[in-house]
């Protein structure tokens, strides 16, 4: 009685290996990935696999011709010629497997047959083996965040290949034996299925965002070349570190991952070899806002001002003459304005994003305080957000060594020759406009039971303080007057009080012409709730070297979640230049 009390389930199972029976897996149902509201980005549906039993039904022979006439009927996949053959060939195999993954309706319609009392008498040797198909209703949405699975429930990349094993569970299996007496025995282990995620993710805000990052490409797309190389948006929450959005563009369908038919023709994908279209595969799929490495540019001169504002080498009253270049080493480093900005104050120098003024805050910084901040930044480590795939960036800085270098620390000092990834820079800039805490970004907040029940609730971590608050007041006064008066003004919307800074990065090999520009912002301006990043690699126009092309995609965005999030507004003056209203594309 006690082993039977204690480990009765365990003995069970090796008494039922023993034996001779006949098994039947009854498959778990993996969990559902839901949006912060609810919404089902992933789930999994009954299927049905259609099994004819044709040793039953040849002991039947009256009834072969009705069974395949409403088999057929209901399932037109299923040849009529292909199940005669098989009943034929293989009279006494009791599986033979006439069709996959049917749906409930087709299947729930063939039982009407069967049970119907003059029909079922009719019908023999059909029976239904359950299965489960992930699908995903919004397809292309949100497609490298959610991720897919391949056969066997793996998850192949995101929050599908994080949380694998919690959304997994296990199989059930019906054991159907002979006991000591000869009579037919049944013993059902049910299927443990898998848990829920919840998560941060707004499905409205991703959507919107999708939805303006692909009007963006449309419009400056050719016959040749899309709107960008790449174009993705991260928005999050600065306070905690919840994500709402990651989009990555371009895209692809989630319920068939593996279809090229979107993005190339017919000759070209004839053209490709296998390794090719992997190779082109992995690159579609890859979360640029996680695994894409890159230079910063101007995003990353806030930073500057903070390392010297926290360190106490920069009061914010200084003032700097900017004459459109530095020459160091003999290498001529140009600003923005190669005729020069003139005077410039800390202000000014975000502003109208100066290099030369931001070269001159970095002599005074010095390399071993710029690395000591640019690592208590975050910058080079991993955010441990929970996705696959996040970059490596500790071997894309310099070396304290090397910071000691003028040259290195000037071009360093304005966001060039280092790389870091969106979700890195974005965690940091949090940071500088929340007060000063740096918190681990994270997509996952609760796991629940397939009852609702909460299980785990994943908490906000801060991981450190990486300035003052008054610093982060101080830095967020300037980011303002980057939106209200400088080179961010066409990502302010009207009626919103919000900071926010521009980047323009050329990129390697300089001199080509090929940039990416970028945005980060936030609102509102005193206790920002939400912040929005925004990066287009390589528009396709002839002249790439403009932050304008990310700031209307970040003006489009935020035209439309600031109402939805009841983000606090203000009274703007009568002469205001920003706008209220969709910036339509290719305008500028």
């Amino acid at each position: 009685m006690y082993i039977e009390y204690t480990s009765g389930d365990k003995y069970e199972k090796i008494v039922l290996s023993q034996l001779e029976y006949d098994s039947t897996i009854i498959p778990y149902k993996r969990g559902d990935i839901v949006d912060s509201n609810g919404t089902v980005l992933a789930t999994s549906v009954d299927v049905y696999n259609v099994i004819l039993d044709a040793k039953v039904l040849n002991q039947n022979e009256d009834k072969i011709d009705s069974t395949v006439s409403y088999v057929t009927k209901c399932f037109p996949e299923i040849d009529e010629t292909v199940m005669r053959t098989a009943l034929k060939e293989k009279s006494d195999s009791q599986y033979i497997v006439l069709a996959k993954k049917v749906s409930y309706e087709e299947m729930a319609a063939f039982e009407e047959y069967e049970d119907d009392e003059d029909i079922g008498k009719t019908i023999s040797g059909i029976w239904f083996e359950k299965e489960y198909d992930r699908v995903y209703p919004y397809s292309t949405y949100a497609s490298s965040l959610v991720g897919f699975v391949s056969s066997g429930n793996n998850g192949v990349l995101g929050l599908e290949n994080e949380y694998n094993e919690t959304l997994n569970g296990v199989n059930g299996r019906s054991y159907g034996y002979l006991n000591s007496d000869n009579d037919l025995e049944q013993t059902v282990i049910d299927p443990e299925n898998g848990k829920n995620i919840i998560t941060s993710i707004d499905m409205n805000i991703q959507s919107i965002a999708e939805n303006e990052v692909l009007a963006f490409n449309a419009a400056y797309a050719d016959e040749e070349n899309d709107g960008s190389l790449n174009t993705a948006v991260l928005i999050m929450n600065p306070q905690n570190g919840e994500v709402y959005a990651m989009v990555s563009y371009p895209t692809f369908d989630l319920n068939n991952p593996r279809d090229l038919s979107a993005l190339y023709t017919e000759e070209e994908l004839a053209a490709m070899d296998t390794d090719t279209q992997l190779d082109v595969l992995n690159g579609l799929w890859q979360n640029y806002c996680v695994s894409s490495t890159y230079e910063p540019g101007s995003t990353f001169k806030p930073f500057t001002v903070s390392m010297g504002l926290e360190s106490g080498l920069l009061t914010g009253d200084e003032t700097f003459m900017c004459d459109g270049v530095e020459n160091i080493s003999g290498y001529e480093i140009h600003c923005v304005n190669r005729s020069g900005h003139g005077l410039e104050t800390i202000a000014g120098a975000l502003m109208d994003s100066c290099n030369d003024a931001l070269m001159q805050m970095s002599y005074i910084i010095g390399g071993s305080n710029f690395y000591y901040y640019q690592r208590l930044f975050g910058f080079g480590q991993k955010t441990n957000i929970d996705l696959p795939g996040e970059a490596r960036t500790d071997s894309l800085l310099y070396s304290e060594d090397d910071l000691g270098k003028t040259i290195n620390l000037a071009t360093n000092s304005f966001g060039q020759n280092f790389n870091t990834t969106m979700i890195q820079l974005a965690s940091s800039f949090s940071a500088l406009v929340n007060g000063g805490n740096l918190y681990q970004p994270h997509v996952v907040t609760q796991i629940e039971d397939e009852a609702g029940n909460i299980l785990n609730e994943i908490n906000p971590v801060v991981e450190k303080e990486i300035i003052s608050s008054e610093v982060s007041n101080q830095i967020k006064e300037y980011l303002r007057q980057v939106v209200s008066d400088g080179t961010g003004k066409t990502a302010g919307v009207y009626g919103y009080d919000l900071g926010g800074k521009t980047g323009t990065a050329q990129k390697l090999p300089r001199g080509d012409g090929n940039y990416l520009v970028s945005f980060i912002g936030y609102a509102p301006q005193d206790e920002p709730e939400v912040l929005i990043y925004c990066i287009v690699d390589q528009p396709n126009v002839e002249d790439q070297a403009h932050s304008v092309y990310a700031q209307q995609i970040v003006h489009n965005i935020l035209v439309q979640i600031l109402p939805y999030l009841n983000i606090s507004t203000i009274e703007e003056p009568e002469d205001s230049t920003v706008s209220g209203e969709l910036i339509p594309y290719g305008s500028n």
